[in-house]
């Protein structure tokens, strides 16, 4: 089996965490986890956020603040977590998407999201957003930066444009849902993942594809 992990990561305070915990215990304890694929979308990721490096804000969304995107795709890595007044040894570590810049010395946390239907999720992402908030302002090395604002900017699909000759490509509208600071849910959120991780292996969640899978396999194949 492989070492634990001591990286908590930002998307691992949503959808993992709503998702099966043994498997989420399994990747912890012995960096055991299913594979996983998201190569179109990764670029896709990857293309929206480097549209907007340099930018001010007023060209990504009037909503906005006024401001500039500072950087692009960095590394946060905050200081160790503390739970029940114990040094858990596990810490966050993840890539925001786009960190803005206000004229007050301020920033911002932006998670950039291509979806198929214009809706708001920032409620359900404001875990993850808080994360990367945390890991700023609770830095393991840097200087900290102080968060005035988070929330999810989105690019959704609208309709198919352009022609041969010009080439073709996809139409999308953009919006902007931010997302209220909570700090202290934050620190709930990381004290029951760290509580789970710490505890004896949890059982599967009902209907976990993973866990049905490898019972399959292990019902035709045994231990092989």
């Amino acid at each position: 089996m492989g070492e634990p992990r001591a990286a908590i990561s930002p998307s691992h305070l949503t959808y993992a965490w709503g998702d099966c915990h043994r498997c989420l215990w399994l990747q912890y304890n012995h960096s055991v986890a299913a594979p996983m694929t998201m190569p179109l979308i990764g670029d896709l990721a990857d293309m929206q956020e480097r549209y907007f490096i340099g930018a001010k804000t007023s060209d990504m969304h009037p909503d906005l603040p006024e401001g500039k995107v500072h950087s692009h795709g960095g590394w946060v890595v905050s200081k160790n977590i503390v739970v029940d007044g114990v040094d858990s040894g596990l810490f966050i570590r993840g890539k925001y998407d786009l960190l803005l810049e206000f004229p007050d010395g301020t920033f911002g946390i932006v998670d950039c999201k291509l979806q198929k239907k214009d809706y708001d999720k920032s409620s359900f992402y404001a875990p993850q957003l808080e994360a990367y908030a945390f890991s700023l302002e609770n830095p393991q090395k840097d200087s900290p930066k102080q968060i005035s604002m988070v929330g999810l900017y989105t690019w959704s699909l609208d309709r198919a444009s352009g022609n041969l000759g010009a080439g073709f490509g996809y139409r999308v509208n953009s919006s902007w849902f931010p997302a209220e600071r909570n700090p202290i849910a934050l620190q709930e959120r990381l004290a029951d993942l760290v509580r789970m991780v710490r505890g004896e292996c949890p059982p599967a969640k009902d209907g976990c594809g993973v866990c049905d899978y490898v019972s399959a396999r292990r019902d035709v194949l045994g231990n092989g």
